[in-house]
């Protein structure tokens, strides 16, 4: 620990930002990732509590809240915009994209006259609810800030993940559209109920959509969790049917994941001196 933190202040400013943004296991680094992850945790019940009837008073308080966590997201990003080597292909990285669109429909609530009449600020309430996708910038790779997980846990983690993305969105886009005509619809925790009975094809029937956009949404969720989830569980299964294999890359043809014992390729015969110890 001693080590890395000397190498730390060795570091140019850039560098050390850089280091501190992906780090898991530095103190500060922990507490960064820790305190992003909250933070990702608040956000998102933000735009919970909005669906809900709140006095005055507490919608100031919360809509404070979330400028507040808005402003800090954005020094996130132009953080890791200027520390990335590449800054053009941190610009186009699909975490950046999702980083900027869960901060947008906030700052352009504030900074936008106008903005905030019913129609436009109901489209931007459809882009607060993709403010669930910055979650999935916490399963990049196996390294936490608790330890480090193996990769089948880290795929477990993804599918469920996905799963509540999927849920999540859905919910959203849903209560958004049908808030105003559908009776059975009046917060988002009602959303969230129709869609995981829908989406798991239950199916009560005591909510059902009433507009051409709800009607939509559903068989685009329907659709996107077929593909998803099956998607991310073949990613599990590849990885249990391979846990008894050592990943050994063949220099030769490039095959991976090689049996304990070999010590040839399996497809080009080609020698991988892999170890393999005679007493197990």
């Amino acid at each position: 620990m001693g080590r890395q933190e000397s190498a730390a202040r060795q570091r140019t400013t850039r560098e050390s930002i850089q280091f501190y943004l992906i780090d898991h296991r530095t103190p500060l680094g922990k507490l960064i990732d820790v305190g992003l992850l909250v933070l990702n945790v608040v956000f998102i019940a933000l735009v919970v509590l909005d669906t809900y009837s709140l006095s005055q008073q507490t919608r100031d308080l919360l809509w404070r809240l979330e400028v507040a966590i808005a402003v800090v997201f954005l020094v996130e990003y132009l953080l890791r915009l200027y520390s990335a080597p590449d800054r053009v292909a941190e610009f186009f990285d699909v975490y950046a994209m999702v980083d900027v669109a869960s901060v947008l429909p906030t700052f352009a609530v504030v900074l936008v006259p106008g903005v905030s009449t019913a129609a436009t600020f109901g489209l931007l309430r459809l882009g607060r609810v993709l403010r669930v996708l910055r979650f999935f910038r916490f399963t990049k790779d196996e390294e936490f800030f608790f330890g480090t997980v193996s990769v089948g846990t880290l795929r477990a983690m993804k599918l469920l993940l996905t799963v509540l993305t999927i849920f999540f969105v859905y919910a959203g886009f849903f209560y958004n559209f049908e808030n105003a005509t559908n009776p059975g619809i009046e917060n988002f925790g009602d959303a969230f109920y129709f869609a995981v009975v829908s989406l798991t094809t239950v199916g009560f029937g005591d909510i059902v959509p009433t507009t051409r956009a709800g009607r939509w949404v559903t068989v685009s969720a329907i659709l996107v969790g077929i593909i998803l989830i099956p998607w991310e569980a073949s990613k599990i299964v590849r990885e249990w049917s391979h846990k008894d294999k050592v990943n050994v890359t063949c220099p030769n043809c490039g095959l991976a994941y090689h049996d304990r014992d070999a010590s040839h390729c399996k497809a080009c015969g080609h020698v991988i001196y892999q170890e393999y110890d005679s007493r197990q």
